[in-house]
């Protein structure tokens, strides 16, 4: 059993909401800061380490009704490099958690491609230890021909960061005479940066802001805000979520056609991305 992908976290009464909900219009990509793990430890009187890991347990029941309810795309606020700030003790255990989860990741590897799970991670990955970046390395690239459900997880990132480093790529790409400055434009940028755009955004915990959380993707996209921290998110909120996005989710938008130069550029650039992962491990 996987610790990644909680099994029998749905009832049969969640399954027939599930297969209602289905009638409708499913999120494609849904995105969530996963907030009030601190808050839950106080609340429960342990502590801090324990919330954090009670929100990672969170996670795996959250990745179970996505797959139920066929949304092929999640993307999770893992850490930002603002969390940098947080104490020594607090950031050395996070980093640990990570490090340990990862870890069971890669031993539970069939597993996970059972489940088709895809990973991705990004952020700063210079910022996190050494040891740390090569445990996501190899869960990325174990992970990389998967293709039923596409895990993206943001660690030491920011939104302002991620636009950042997507225009790094593209003066890049440039100097690299691979695109002109003419073959820039939103759709290539959108292309470029380390996340797809969300149709449903969840943040818990009672918070109203995006902590600088894919700035440049959400401008269409549905926010939710639940009052509940994370921890103690259950099903039914998430699924309250889902009503709220079909009741207020706009149109859907045709993709704009890339030229044959982006399309190569954009081949490139995951090209590159691969490999930086590689070099981690020294292949």
């Amino acid at each position: 059993m996987s610790t990644w992908i909680k099994e029998n976290c749905t009832s049969f009464i969640h399954l027939f909401c599930i297969k209602v909900l289905k009638t409708g219009r499913i999120p494609q990509h849904v995105a969530f800061i996963m907030d009030g793990n601190r808050r839950f430890a106080r609340k429960k009187n342990v502590n801090t380490t324990a919330g954090h890991t009670k929100g990672f347990e969170k996670l795996s029941e959250v990745l179970k009704w996505c797959l139920d309810l066929g949304i092929p795309e999640v993307t999770a606020y893992a850490f930002s490099i603002e969390n940098f700030k947080r104490s020594k003790e607090e950031v050395d255990s996070l980093m640990a958690l990570a490090r340990e989860k990862f870890e069971r990741l890669i031993d539970e590897i069939d597993s996970i491609n059972e489940w088709g799970v895809r990973i991705h991670i990004a952020g700063r990955m210079s910022l996190l230890p050494e040891d740390l970046r090569a445990t996501l390395a190899k869960a990325v690239l174990a992970t990389r021909k998967n293709n039923k459900l596409h895990l993206n997880i943001a660690y030491a990132y920011t939104g302002r960061d991620e636009i950042s480093r997507a225009a790094s790529h593209i003066v890049d790409g440039v100097n690299n005479n691979e695109i002109s400055p003419d073959d820039i434009d939103e759709d290539l940028v959108s292309q470029a940066m380390d996340f797809g755009e969300p149709e449903l955004l969840i943040r818990t915990s009672g918070e109203v802001r995006l902590s600088d959380f894919m700035l440049w993707q959400v401008s269409n996209t549905v926010l939710y805000f639940s009052e509940v921290l994370w921890p103690e998110f259950t099903i039914w909120n998430f699924l309250i979520a889902i009503i709220h996005f079909q009741r207020h989710a706009p149109p859907l938008q045709e993709d704009k056609e890339k030229t044959p130069i982006q399309i190569q550029f954009l081949k490139n650039l995951e090209l590159k991305k691969t490999r930086e992962w590689e070099h981690i491990l020294g292949y």
